[in-house]
Protein backbone atom coordinates (compact mmCIF):
# COMPACT_ATOMS: atom_id res chain seq x y z
CA UNK A 1 0.00 0.00 0.00
CA UNK A 2 2.88 2.21 0.41
CA UNK A 3 3.23 2.93 -3.34
CA UNK A 4 -0.36 4.71 -3.02
CA UNK A 5 1.00 7.70 -1.89
CA UNK A 6 4.01 8.17 -4.60
CA UNK A 7 1.17 8.52 -7.53
CA UNK A 8 2.58 9.25 -10.99
CA UNK A 9 2.47 12.44 -12.64
CA UNK A 10 0.96 12.57 -16.04
CA UNK A 11 2.96 11.78 -18.96
CA UNK A 12 3.81 14.58 -21.81
CA UNK A 13 0.86 13.58 -24.53
CA UNK A 14 -1.77 12.54 -21.82
CA UNK A 15 -3.82 16.11 -22.38
CA UNK A 16 -6.97 14.93 -20.98
CA UNK A 17 -4.81 13.73 -17.72
CA UNK A 18 -2.77 17.26 -17.63
CA UNK A 19 -5.80 19.50 -18.28
CA UNK A 20 -7.65 17.77 -14.66
CA UNK A 21 -4.56 18.77 -13.01
CA UNK A 22 -5.34 22.61 -11.48
CA UNK A 23 -2.11 24.73 -11.82
CA UNK A 24 -1.46 26.86 -8.86
CA UNK A 25 -2.45 30.18 -8.29
CA UNK A 26 -2.20 32.92 -5.92
CA UNK A 27 -3.12 32.28 -2.37
CA UNK A 28 -6.89 32.99 -1.58
CA UNK A 29 -8.21 34.63 1.52
CA UNK A 30 -12.08 34.37 2.81
CA UNK A 31 -13.08 35.11 5.68
CA UNK A 32 -9.57 34.22 7.13
CA UNK A 33 -9.69 30.81 5.53
CA UNK A 34 -7.07 30.00 2.55
CA UNK A 35 -8.55 28.19 0.12
CA UNK A 36 -6.07 27.09 -1.98
CA UNK A 37 -5.65 23.10 -1.90
CA UNK A 38 -7.10 20.76 0.53
CA UNK A 39 -6.38 21.01 3.86
CA UNK A 40 -6.17 17.31 4.31
CA UNK A 41 -2.87 15.80 4.78
CA UNK A 42 -3.28 12.96 2.60
CA UNK A 43 0.09 10.95 3.10
CA UNK A 44 -0.84 11.19 6.91
CA UNK A 45 -4.58 9.90 6.24
CA UNK A 46 -3.49 7.39 3.44
CA UNK A 47 -0.55 6.09 6.40
CA UNK A 48 -2.92 5.71 9.11
CA UNK A 49 -5.72 3.63 6.57
CA UNK A 50 -2.70 1.32 5.87
CA UNK A 51 -2.46 0.85 9.54
CA UNK A 52 -5.64 0.72 10.78
CA UNK A 53 -5.98 -2.23 8.04
CA UNK A 54 -3.73 -3.91 9.07
CA UNK A 55 -4.64 -3.94 12.84
CA UNK A 56 -8.02 -5.15 11.61
CA UNK A 57 -5.90 -7.81 9.53
CA UNK A 58 -4.26 -8.57 12.67
CA UNK A 59 -6.53 -8.54 15.17
CA UNK A 60 -9.89 -9.25 13.81
CA UNK A 61 -9.68 -11.27 10.64
CA UNK A 62 -6.59 -13.29 11.45
CA UNK A 63 -8.44 -14.45 14.88
CA UNK A 64 -11.43 -15.08 13.54
CA UNK A 65 -11.54 -18.73 13.22
CA UNK A 66 -9.25 -18.95 16.87
CA UNK A 67 -11.11 -21.25 19.23
CA UNK A 68 -8.71 -20.32 21.71
CA UNK A 69 -9.21 -16.15 21.63
CA UNK A 70 -12.09 -15.11 23.69
CA UNK A 71 -15.39 -14.61 22.32
CA UNK A 72 -16.18 -11.42 24.18
CA UNK A 73 -13.64 -9.51 26.89
CA UNK A 74 -16.98 -8.45 29.22
CA UNK A 75 -16.74 -5.30 31.20
CA UNK A 76 -20.16 -3.81 32.73
CA UNK A 77 -20.94 -0.55 30.98
CA UNK A 78 -19.45 1.84 34.12
CA UNK A 79 -16.42 0.26 34.01
CA UNK A 80 -15.99 0.03 30.02
CA UNK A 81 -16.71 3.85 29.79
CA UNK A 82 -13.34 4.46 32.44
CA UNK A 83 -11.46 1.96 30.04
CA UNK A 84 -12.48 3.73 26.55
CA UNK A 85 -11.64 7.07 26.04
CA UNK A 86 -14.91 8.13 24.32
CA UNK A 87 -15.09 12.31 25.25
CA UNK A 88 -14.73 14.47 21.89
CA UNK A 89 -12.27 17.06 21.92
CA UNK A 90 -11.78 20.59 20.68
CA UNK A 91 -8.39 19.60 19.15
CA UNK A 92 -7.94 16.36 17.08
CA UNK A 93 -5.72 13.52 18.35
CA UNK A 94 -2.61 12.08 16.75
CA UNK A 95 -2.33 8.86 14.66
CA UNK A 96 -1.01 6.89 16.91
CA UNK A 97 -3.64 7.37 19.75
CA UNK A 98 -6.45 7.43 17.05
CA UNK A 99 -4.90 3.57 16.57
CA UNK A 100 -4.81 3.18 20.32
CA UNK A 101 -8.30 3.46 20.19
CA UNK A 102 -8.95 1.21 16.98
CA UNK A 103 -7.28 -1.65 19.39
CA UNK A 104 -9.21 -0.85 22.07
CA UNK A 105 -12.77 -1.26 20.35
CA UNK A 106 -11.59 -4.39 18.96
CA UNK A 107 -10.60 -6.08 22.35
CA UNK A 108 -14.03 -5.15 23.43
CA UNK A 109 -16.41 -5.58 21.20
CA UNK A 110 -18.02 -8.84 20.79
CA UNK A 111 -16.29 -11.00 18.31
CA UNK A 112 -19.21 -11.88 16.02
CA UNK A 113 -17.14 -13.85 14.05
CA UNK A 114 -16.37 -16.38 16.19
CA UNK A 115 -16.75 -19.67 15.83
CA UNK A 116 -18.53 -20.03 19.41
CA UNK A 117 -20.89 -16.77 18.57
CA UNK A 118 -24.06 -18.44 18.68
CA UNK A 119 -26.18 -15.50 20.06
CA UNK A 120 -27.95 -14.35 17.10
CA UNK A 121 -29.54 -14.97 14.30
CA UNK A 122 -26.32 -14.09 12.25
CA UNK A 123 -22.78 -14.81 13.10
CA UNK A 124 -19.46 -15.68 11.36
CA UNK A 125 -17.01 -14.07 8.77
CA UNK A 126 -17.32 -14.39 4.98
CA UNK A 127 -14.00 -12.99 3.76
CA UNK A 128 -15.91 -11.71 0.08
CA UNK A 129 -18.85 -9.84 1.88
CA UNK A 130 -16.00 -8.50 4.33
CA UNK A 131 -13.50 -7.34 1.06
CA UNK A 132 -17.02 -5.86 -0.49
CA UNK A 133 -17.89 -4.14 2.48
CA UNK A 134 -14.41 -2.38 2.65
CA UNK A 135 -14.91 -1.77 -1.04
CA UNK A 136 -18.18 0.59 -0.69
CA UNK A 137 -16.87 2.24 2.68
CA UNK A 138 -13.98 3.23 0.84
CA UNK A 139 -16.45 4.22 -2.26
CA UNK A 140 -19.00 5.86 -0.26
CA UNK A 141 -21.36 5.26 -3.14
CA UNK A 142 -25.32 6.15 -3.02
CA UNK A 143 -27.90 3.80 -4.45
CA UNK A 144 -30.63 6.03 -6.23
CA UNK A 145 -29.64 7.11 -9.27
CA UNK A 146 -27.35 5.47 -11.88
CA UNK A 147 -25.08 8.44 -12.63
CA UNK A 148 -24.02 8.42 -9.42
CA UNK A 149 -23.96 4.65 -8.55
CA UNK A 150 -23.57 2.40 -12.22
CA UNK A 151 -21.83 -0.24 -10.72
CA UNK A 152 -24.13 -0.89 -7.63
CA UNK A 153 -27.19 -0.75 -9.26
CA UNK A 154 -26.96 -2.90 -12.15
CA UNK A 155 -25.27 -5.39 -9.04
CA UNK A 156 -28.25 -4.80 -7.00
CA UNK A 157 -30.81 -5.71 -10.32
CA UNK A 158 -28.77 -9.06 -10.90
CA UNK A 159 -29.10 -10.14 -7.58
CA UNK A 160 -33.23 -9.38 -6.66
CA UNK A 161 -33.33 -11.58 -10.30
CA UNK A 162 -31.49 -14.32 -9.30
CA UNK A 163 -33.46 -13.96 -5.38
CA UNK A 164 -36.84 -13.75 -7.48
CA UNK A 165 -36.01 -17.21 -9.61
CA UNK A 166 -35.28 -18.68 -6.29
CA UNK A 167 -39.01 -17.72 -4.62
CA UNK A 168 -40.75 -19.00 -8.48
CA UNK A 169 -41.74 -16.34 -9.82
CA UNK A 170 -41.37 -15.61 -13.41
CA UNK A 171 -40.69 -11.99 -12.39
CA UNK A 172 -41.00 -9.58 -10.21
CA UNK A 173 -39.56 -6.62 -8.17
CA UNK A 174 -37.72 -5.44 -5.28
CA UNK A 175 -35.52 -3.32 -3.34
CA UNK A 176 -32.89 -3.70 -0.37
CA UNK A 177 -33.77 -2.25 2.96
CA UNK A 178 -31.80 -1.88 6.09
CA UNK A 179 -33.11 -4.76 7.92
CA UNK A 180 -36.14 -7.40 7.75
CA UNK A 181 -37.91 -4.87 10.19
CA UNK A 182 -37.84 -2.40 7.36
CA UNK A 183 -39.11 -4.61 4.56
CA UNK A 184 -41.83 -6.05 6.57
CA UNK A 185 -42.80 -2.44 7.20
CA UNK A 186 -42.60 -1.79 3.02
CA UNK A 187 -44.37 -4.83 2.84
CA UNK A 188 -47.69 -3.74 5.09
CA UNK A 189 -47.30 -0.15 3.63
CA UNK A 190 -47.56 -1.72 0.20
CA UNK A 191 -50.41 -4.06 0.55
CA UNK A 192 -52.28 -0.98 2.13
CA UNK A 193 -51.55 0.85 -1.02
CA UNK A 194 -52.67 -1.71 -3.17
CA UNK A 195 -56.01 -1.90 -0.93
CA UNK A 196 -56.31 1.88 -1.36
CA UNK A 197 -54.26 3.26 -3.55
CA UNK A 198 -55.94 7.18 -2.04
CA UNK A 199 -53.99 6.98 0.98
CA UNK A 200 -50.88 8.12 -0.41
CA UNK A 201 -52.43 11.68 -1.13
CA UNK A 202 -55.47 11.79 0.89
CA UNK A 203 -54.08 10.20 4.39
CA UNK A 204 -55.63 8.30 7.03
CA UNK A 205 -58.85 9.65 7.83
CA UNK A 206 -61.34 8.18 4.90
CA UNK A 207 -60.08 4.65 5.44
CA UNK A 208 -62.12 1.78 6.98
CA UNK A 209 -60.40 0.29 10.53
CA UNK A 210 -57.69 -1.62 8.75
CA UNK A 211 -56.63 -5.58 9.45
CA UNK A 212 -54.15 -7.58 9.13
CA UNK A 213 -53.38 -11.33 10.71
CA UNK A 214 -49.87 -12.30 11.25
CA UNK A 215 -48.95 -15.15 13.28
CA UNK A 216 -48.42 -15.17 17.24
CA UNK A 217 -45.25 -16.21 16.64
CA UNK A 218 -44.53 -13.67 14.26
CA UNK A 219 -41.52 -11.38 14.54
CA UNK A 220 -42.13 -8.02 16.75
CA UNK A 221 -41.54 -6.02 13.58
CA UNK A 222 -45.18 -6.21 12.70
CA UNK A 223 -46.53 -4.38 15.36
CA UNK A 224 -43.90 -1.71 14.96
CA UNK A 225 -44.86 -1.15 11.97
CA UNK A 226 -48.59 -1.25 12.52
CA UNK A 227 -47.83 1.35 14.92
CA UNK A 228 -45.51 3.53 12.64
CA UNK A 229 -47.71 3.56 9.25
CA UNK A 230 -50.97 4.46 11.87
CA UNK A 231 -52.93 1.46 11.69
CA UNK A 232 -52.51 0.53 15.42
CA UNK A 233 -51.63 -2.57 17.44
CA UNK A 234 -54.90 -3.34 18.17
CA UNK A 235 -55.28 -4.13 14.43
CA UNK A 236 -52.77 -6.39 14.22
CA UNK A 237 -54.72 -10.36 14.67
CA UNK A 238 -52.31 -12.58 16.17
CA UNK A 239 -53.54 -16.17 14.68
CA UNK A 240 -52.70 -19.19 17.16
CA UNK A 241 -50.03 -21.48 16.28
CA UNK A 242 -49.84 -25.22 16.95
CA UNK A 243 -47.10 -26.91 19.70
CA UNK A 244 -44.40 -26.12 17.28
CA UNK A 245 -45.07 -22.87 16.68
CA UNK A 246 -46.97 -22.66 12.92
CA UNK A 247 -49.76 -20.76 12.14
CA UNK A 248 -53.09 -22.86 12.47
CA UNK A 249 -54.88 -22.12 9.10
CA UNK A 250 -58.37 -22.72 10.32
CA UNK A 251 -57.97 -20.12 13.66
CA UNK A 252 -56.84 -17.65 10.49
CA UNK A 253 -59.83 -17.75 8.39
CA UNK A 254 -62.23 -17.72 11.57
CA UNK A 255 -59.89 -14.56 12.33
CA UNK A 256 -60.73 -13.13 9.11
CA UNK A 257 -64.37 -13.98 8.93
CA UNK A 258 -65.33 -12.45 12.28
CA UNK A 259 -63.42 -9.07 11.26
CA UNK A 260 -65.50 -9.06 8.57
CA UNK A 261 -68.71 -9.53 10.75
CA UNK A 262 -67.41 -6.90 12.91
CA UNK A 263 -67.30 -4.55 9.84
CA UNK A 264 -63.63 -4.23 9.75
CA UNK A 265 -61.34 -4.29 6.43
CA UNK A 266 -59.14 -7.30 6.76
CA UNK A 267 -56.25 -6.53 3.81
CA UNK A 268 -53.05 -8.16 4.75
CA UNK A 269 -51.84 -11.43 5.96
CA UNK A 270 -47.90 -12.16 6.83
CA UNK A 271 -46.93 -15.35 7.23
CA UNK A 272 -43.30 -16.39 8.54
CA UNK A 273 -40.55 -18.76 7.44
CA UNK A 274 -38.64 -19.24 10.31
CA UNK A 275 -39.95 -17.69 13.36
CA UNK A 276 -37.19 -16.32 15.42
CA UNK A 277 -37.47 -18.12 18.56
CA UNK A 278 -38.24 -22.08 17.09
CA UNK A 279 -37.42 -21.37 13.83
CA UNK A 280 -40.97 -22.80 12.50
CA UNK A 281 -42.23 -22.54 9.13
CA UNK A 282 -45.90 -21.74 8.24
CA UNK A 283 -47.83 -23.52 5.79
CA UNK A 284 -47.64 -21.41 2.75
CA UNK A 285 -50.43 -23.36 0.70
CA UNK A 286 -52.76 -23.13 2.90
CA UNK A 287 -52.75 -19.78 3.69
CA UNK A 288 -52.64 -18.81 0.39
CA UNK A 289 -55.81 -20.35 -0.33
CA UNK A 290 -57.18 -18.34 2.17
CA UNK A 291 -55.75 -15.01 1.63
CA UNK A 292 -57.04 -15.84 -2.40
CA UNK A 293 -60.58 -16.56 -1.13
CA UNK A 294 -60.72 -13.09 0.64
CA UNK A 295 -58.56 -11.01 -1.55
CA UNK A 296 -55.70 -10.20 0.81
CA UNK A 297 -52.26 -9.43 0.04
CA UNK A 298 -49.99 -11.96 1.73
CA UNK A 299 -46.74 -10.96 2.66
CA UNK A 300 -44.37 -14.25 3.58
CA UNK A 301 -41.20 -13.05 6.21
CA UNK A 302 -38.74 -15.42 5.60
CA UNK A 303 -35.92 -12.84 6.63
CA UNK A 304 -34.67 -16.06 8.56
CA UNK A 305 -35.55 -18.99 6.40
CA UNK A 306 -35.64 -17.30 3.16
CA UNK A 307 -32.19 -19.07 2.81
CA UNK A 308 -33.08 -22.39 2.97
CA UNK A 309 -34.23 -21.81 -1.01
CA UNK A 310 -31.05 -21.91 -2.13
CA UNK A 311 -30.98 -25.66 -0.85
CA UNK A 312 -32.45 -28.01 -3.12
CA UNK A 313 -33.02 -30.25 0.13
CA UNK A 314 -34.21 -27.68 2.55
CA UNK A 315 -36.82 -25.87 0.24
CA UNK A 316 -39.05 -27.84 0.57
CA UNK A 317 -39.65 -25.74 4.09
CA UNK A 318 -41.12 -22.79 2.13
CA UNK A 319 -43.26 -25.11 -0.08
CA UNK A 320 -45.72 -22.42 -1.86
CA UNK A 321 -43.93 -19.02 -0.70
CA UNK A 322 -44.44 -18.45 -5.06
CA UNK A 323 -47.52 -17.77 -4.28
CA UNK A 324 -46.75 -15.09 -2.32
CA UNK A 325 -47.12 -11.20 -3.02
CA UNK A 326 -44.21 -10.20 -1.27
CA UNK A 327 -41.40 -11.48 0.66
CA UNK A 328 -38.65 -10.19 3.14
CA UNK A 329 -35.36 -12.09 2.70
CA UNK A 330 -32.43 -11.63 4.67
CA UNK A 331 -29.05 -12.74 3.00
CA UNK A 332 -26.67 -11.22 6.06
CA UNK A 333 -28.09 -13.82 8.36
CA UNK A 334 -27.78 -17.81 6.90
CA UNK A 335 -26.01 -16.59 4.08
CA UNK A 336 -23.14 -14.36 6.29
CA UNK A 337 -23.26 -11.66 3.37
CA UNK A 338 -22.63 -9.54 6.30
CA UNK A 339 -25.23 -6.85 8.38
CA UNK A 340 -27.12 -5.70 6.48
CA UNK A 341 -28.63 -7.19 3.55
CA UNK A 342 -32.09 -7.50 3.61
CA UNK A 343 -34.48 -7.67 0.49
CA UNK A 344 -37.93 -7.14 -0.27
CA UNK A 345 -38.75 -9.02 -3.37
CA UNK A 346 -42.34 -7.78 -4.91
CA UNK A 347 -44.67 -10.41 -7.40
CA UNK A 348 -46.12 -7.25 -8.64
CA UNK A 349 -44.37 -6.35 -11.71
CA UNK A 350 -45.93 -2.98 -12.72
CA UNK A 351 -44.11 -0.17 -10.79
CA UNK A 352 -46.42 -0.95 -7.73
CA UNK A 353 -43.16 -0.14 -5.56
CA UNK A 354 -42.05 3.16 -7.37
CA UNK A 355 -46.35 4.47 -7.11
CA UNK A 356 -46.62 3.41 -3.64
CA UNK A 357 -43.27 5.07 -3.28
CA UNK A 358 -42.43 8.56 -5.38
CA UNK A 359 -41.89 11.63 -4.76
CA UNK A 360 -40.60 12.63 -8.01
CA UNK A 361 -37.96 14.88 -6.70
CA UNK A 362 -37.04 17.36 -9.77
CA UNK A 363 -33.22 17.55 -8.63
CA UNK A 364 -32.94 13.89 -8.17
CA UNK A 365 -34.93 12.24 -10.68
CA UNK A 366 -35.07 14.32 -13.94
CA UNK A 367 -36.94 12.36 -16.33
CA UNK A 368 -34.24 14.12 -19.52
CA UNK A 369 -31.38 13.07 -18.67
CA UNK A 370 -29.08 11.88 -21.35
CA UNK A 371 -29.27 7.59 -20.21
CA UNK A 372 -31.98 5.43 -19.76
CA UNK A 373 -33.91 6.98 -16.46
CA UNK A 374 -35.81 3.64 -16.07
CA UNK A 375 -32.25 2.58 -13.90
CA UNK A 376 -32.45 5.67 -11.36
CA UNK A 377 -34.61 3.14 -8.88
CA UNK A 378 -34.48 5.32 -5.75
CA UNK A 379 -37.99 6.57 -6.34
CA UNK A 380 -38.99 3.26 -5.33
CA UNK A 381 -37.33 3.37 -1.74
CA UNK A 382 -38.57 5.54 1.68
CA UNK A 383 -35.01 5.91 1.80
CA UNK A 384 -32.96 9.06 -0.13
CA UNK A 385 -29.59 7.74 0.81
CA UNK A 386 -29.19 4.46 0.79
CA UNK A 387 -26.03 1.72 1.14
CA UNK A 388 -25.36 -0.79 -1.86
CA UNK A 389 -25.98 -3.67 0.35
CA UNK A 390 -26.98 -6.17 -2.58
CA UNK A 391 -23.07 -5.67 -3.68
CA UNK A 392 -22.20 -8.01 -0.42
CA UNK A 393 -24.15 -10.45 -1.41
CA UNK A 394 -23.11 -10.49 -5.14
CA UNK A 395 -19.32 -10.33 -3.99
CA UNK A 396 -20.10 -13.87 -1.67
CA UNK A 397 -22.63 -15.54 -4.28
CA UNK A 398 -20.02 -15.15 -7.21
CA UNK A 399 -17.09 -16.33 -4.83
CA UNK A 400 -18.99 -19.34 -3.95
CA UNK A 401 -21.29 -19.86 -7.01
CA UNK A 402 -25.31 -21.30 -6.07
CA UNK A 403 -23.96 -24.82 -5.05
CA UNK A 404 -21.57 -23.15 -2.59
CA UNK A 405 -24.61 -21.19 -0.78
CA UNK A 406 -26.44 -24.06 -0.99
CA UNK A 407 -23.85 -26.31 0.60
CA UNK A 408 -23.34 -23.38 3.65
CA UNK A 409 -27.23 -24.02 4.07
CA UNK A 410 -27.12 -27.50 4.20
CA UNK A 411 -23.83 -28.09 6.47
CA UNK A 412 -25.68 -26.02 9.13
CA UNK A 413 -28.61 -28.00 9.02
CA UNK A 414 -26.49 -30.73 9.06
CA UNK A 415 -24.42 -29.79 12.46
CA UNK A 416 -28.02 -28.28 13.91
CA UNK A 417 -28.93 -32.21 13.46
CA UNK A 418 -25.61 -34.05 14.90
CA UNK A 419 -26.04 -31.30 18.18
CA UNK A 420 -29.67 -32.28 18.73
CA UNK A 421 -28.85 -35.96 18.64
CA UNK A 422 -25.70 -35.39 21.16
CA UNK A 423 -28.45 -33.35 23.13
CA UNK A 424 -30.68 -36.62 23.31
CA UNK A 425 -27.74 -38.82 24.52
CA UNK A 426 -26.88 -36.10 27.65
CA UNK A 427 -28.11 -36.41 31.09
CA UNK A 428 -29.21 -33.03 32.03
CA UNK A 429 -30.28 -32.06 28.53
CA UNK A 430 -33.92 -31.78 27.83
CA UNK A 431 -35.57 -30.69 23.64
CA UNK A 432 -38.35 -28.41 23.74
CA UNK A 433 -39.02 -30.25 20.72
CA UNK A 434 -37.86 -31.43 17.27
CA UNK A 435 -36.40 -28.78 15.45
CA UNK A 436 -37.17 -28.26 11.59
CA UNK A 437 -34.81 -25.66 10.86
CA UNK A 438 -31.30 -24.33 12.43
CA UNK A 439 -32.95 -23.42 15.83
CA UNK A 440 -32.17 -25.93 18.58
CA UNK A 441 -33.70 -25.30 22.15
CA UNK A 442 -33.12 -26.68 24.95
CA UNK A 443 -32.94 -26.74 28.69
CA UNK A 444 -29.95 -27.71 30.92
CA UNK A 445 -31.16 -28.82 33.84
CA UNK A 446 -28.64 -28.85 36.83
CA UNK A 447 -27.74 -32.14 38.71
CA UNK A 448 -29.68 -31.04 42.09
CA UNK A 449 -33.11 -30.96 39.81
CA UNK A 450 -32.54 -34.24 38.03
CA UNK A 451 -34.29 -35.95 41.03
CA UNK A 452 -37.17 -33.45 41.11
CA UNK A 453 -40.81 -33.71 40.24
CA UNK A 454 -41.67 -31.46 37.05
CA UNK A 455 -43.84 -29.24 39.51
CA UNK A 456 -43.84 -25.19 40.08
CA UNK A 457 -40.81 -25.36 42.28
CA UNK A 458 -38.57 -27.42 39.63
CA UNK A 459 -39.89 -24.53 36.89
CA UNK A 460 -39.45 -21.38 39.07
CA UNK A 461 -35.74 -23.25 39.97
CA UNK A 462 -35.27 -23.91 36.28
CA UNK A 463 -36.01 -20.65 35.27
CA UNK A 464 -33.03 -19.64 36.61
CA UNK A 465 -30.24 -21.54 35.56
CA UNK A 466 -29.80 -20.82 31.94
CA UNK A 467 -29.63 -16.66 32.75
CA UNK A 468 -27.05 -17.73 35.41
CA UNK A 469 -24.97 -19.94 32.97
CA UNK A 470 -25.00 -16.99 30.63
CA UNK A 471 -23.95 -14.49 33.35
CA UNK A 472 -21.00 -16.91 33.87
CA UNK A 473 -20.38 -18.02 29.80
CA UNK A 474 -20.10 -14.11 29.56
CA UNK A 475 -17.70 -12.81 32.16
CA UNK A 476 -15.83 -16.11 30.85
CA UNK A 477 -15.66 -15.33 27.20
CA UNK A 478 -15.94 -18.67 26.20
CA UNK A 479 -19.19 -18.92 24.34
CA UNK A 480 -22.15 -16.80 23.72
CA UNK A 481 -25.68 -18.00 23.45
CA UNK A 482 -29.16 -16.72 23.65
CA UNK A 483 -31.84 -18.17 26.31
CA UNK A 484 -35.49 -16.62 26.78
CA UNK A 485 -38.68 -17.78 28.04
CA UNK A 486 -41.69 -18.13 25.47
CA UNK A 487 -44.91 -18.92 25.50
CA UNK A 488 -45.54 -20.44 29.05
CA UNK A 489 -41.84 -22.47 29.16
CA UNK A 490 -39.81 -21.38 31.73
CA UNK A 491 -36.14 -19.58 30.27
CA UNK A 492 -34.15 -22.17 28.16
CA UNK A 493 -31.05 -22.03 25.39
CA UNK A 494 -31.51 -21.23 22.00
CA UNK A 495 -28.86 -22.52 20.27
CA UNK A 496 -28.61 -21.14 16.26
CA UNK A 497 -26.01 -22.87 13.63
CA UNK A 498 -25.14 -20.98 10.59
CA UNK A 499 -21.14 -20.18 10.34
CA UNK A 500 -19.36 -22.50 7.96
CA UNK A 501 -16.08 -21.73 10.14
CA UNK A 502 -18.02 -23.94 13.23
CA UNK A 503 -17.27 -27.32 13.77
CA UNK A 504 -18.62 -30.38 15.54
CA UNK A 505 -15.92 -29.60 18.26
CA UNK A 506 -17.49 -26.61 18.91
CA UNK A 507 -21.17 -28.31 19.13
CA UNK A 508 -19.58 -30.67 21.43
CA UNK A 509 -17.80 -28.07 23.50
CA UNK A 510 -21.05 -26.10 23.51
CA UNK A 511 -22.78 -28.88 25.30
CA UNK A 512 -19.57 -29.38 27.59
CA UNK A 513 -18.89 -26.07 28.92
CA UNK A 514 -23.13 -25.57 29.64
CA UNK A 515 -22.55 -28.74 32.00
CA UNK A 516 -19.00 -27.16 33.38
CA UNK A 517 -20.63 -23.59 33.80
CA UNK A 518 -23.74 -25.18 35.47
CA UNK A 519 -23.10 -28.63 36.90
CA UNK A 520 -22.89 -26.73 41.36
CA UNK A 521 -26.30 -25.29 40.51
Amino acid sequence: MSGYADRQRPVDGDNDQQEMVPSKKSAVLVDGIVLNGPTTDVKAGEKFVEEACRLIMEEVVLKATDVNEKVCEWRDPEQLKQLLDLEMRDTGEPPRRLLELCRDVIHYSVKTNHPRFFNQLYAGLDYYSLVARFMTEALNPSVYTYEVSPVFLLVEEAVLKKMIEFIGWKEGDGIFNPGGSVSNMYAMNLARYKYCPDIKEKGLSGLPRLILFTSAECHYSMKKAASFLGIGTENVCFVETDGRGKMIPEELEKQVWQARKEGAAPFLVCATSGTTVLGAFDPLDEIADICERHGLWLHVDASWGGSALMSRKHRKLLHGIHRADSVAWNPHKMLMAGIQCCALLVKDKSDLLKKCYSAKASYLFQQDKFYDVSYDTGDKSIQCSRRPDAFKFWMTWKALGTLGLEERVNRALALSRYLVDEIKKREGFKLLMEPEYANICFWYIPPSLREMEEGPEFWAKLNLVAPAIKERMMKKGSLMLGYQPHRGKVNFFRQVVISPQVSREDMDFLLDEIDLLGRDM
